[in-house]
């Protein structure tokens, strides 16, 4: 069963990074509908920049994923988040009807508050695979 998932720029980052970790694996290998938003897009350049990542690569995973363009001018998201800087990832993953929010930063998450308001499930991307391998 594939499911919409919606990724945290950490860990479109963290692919980038590291061609061993559970982020790329599963942003290079597996086939469930990934999202992102517009206004990742300009952090993921601004942090790849600095990084010292080339573009070309951000390029590359980007193309296979899929853009959701949102505003980051809807405050409902800010009581779900503990970082107001956050609450555009939870818009996104929101309108782009994902079941999943994958992130290395459940901490700035409200998760059961996420769970039981819009039925999104937060995990980090090993939690992730581990979900996907108890379900084949």
């Amino acid at each position: 069963m594939i499911h919409n998932v919606f990724v945290d720029s950490d860990v479109i980052i963290s692919s980038l990074i590291s061609t061993n970790g559970a982020a790329h694996l599963l942003l290079s290998h597996l086939n469930p509908q990934f999202y992102y938003s517009n206004i990742q897009t300009k952090e993921l350049k601004v942090v790849c920049e600095r990084l010292k990542i080339p573009q070309k690569n951000l390029e590359k995973i980007l193309q296979h994923l899929s853009q959701i363009n949102i505003h980051n001018d809807d405050d409902c998201y800010f009581y779900f988040v503990h970082d107001p800087n956050d609450s555009h990832i939870l818009a996104g993953a929101h309108q782009s009807s994902a079941k999943f929010l994958i992130t290395y930063n459940q901490k700035d998450f409200r998760v059961e508050k996420i769970k039981l308001k819009f039925k999104i499930i937060v995990l980090t991307p090993a939690l992730y695979l581990q979900y996907l391998r108890s379900v084949v």
